[in-house]
């Protein structure tokens, strides 16, 4: 990693994760495999911080730790790459099993549980669709029915005032650095 630190993929140690190599991987890590619109690739960082946003807006009383896990919820992409969900299936459960264990580890580093509850998991999740809907009608050329049909429609709260514009990546980065330091410091 930038940082120095030798991450092992297959036994990864809380150790050796530090926020300024996820937050540097994960802004030059582009959604949609770089089929966006804009200057910028979308990437993943942006992506991370809107899905932390979409969780405020549609659980508003969210603790802390559990909006940290919505911004870290994509944080192994940051040594393993976005793929999308067709290409995730295809490698089959050695990828998930991967996802887990560095998933896991970036949660011990920053105070979390290695696994959150269910119940956060889907509030996560469906902030992720909606994340994903957005990103899909105002940056990636799908039309909302399309979005409709692959990741639900959202309510007109979720919609409101979200306008995506990517950004340089090193914006993007220090974004996600900020956001997580405010988190971290609220916990």
């Amino acid at each position: 990693m930038l940082s120095g630190r030798r991450l092992d993929l297959l036994d990864p140690s809380p150790l050796d994760i530090e926020v300024e190599d996820i937050a540097h991987g994960l802004a030059f890590v582009a959604r949609w495999n770089g089929q966006t619109r804009g200057e910028y690739p979308y990437s993943v960082a942006e992506h991370s911080l809107l899905v932390e946003q979409l969780l405020g807006v549609m659980a508003p009383k969210t603790p802390v730790k559990w909006r940290l896990a919505a911004l870290l919820h994509d944080a192994p992409e940051y040594v393993i790459g976005d793929m999308i969900s067709p290409v995730k299936a295809a490698v089959g459960p050695g990828y998930k099993a991967l996802d887990e264990r560095l998933t896991a580890a970036v949660h011990l580093r920053f105070g979390l549980p290695g696994a959150v509850p269910v119940s956060v998991k889907r509030q996560i999740k469906r902030a992720d669709k909606v994340s994903a809907w957005l990103e899909a009608v105002q940056i990636a050329g799908f039309s909302e029915g399309e979005a409709d049909r692959l990741f639900g429609r959202p309510t007109q709260a979720e919609l409101r005032a979200v306008v995506l514009v990517p950004r340089p990546p090193m914006a993007a980065k220090a974004a996600f650095l900020a956001r997580h330091a405010e988190l971290i410091a609220a916990l």
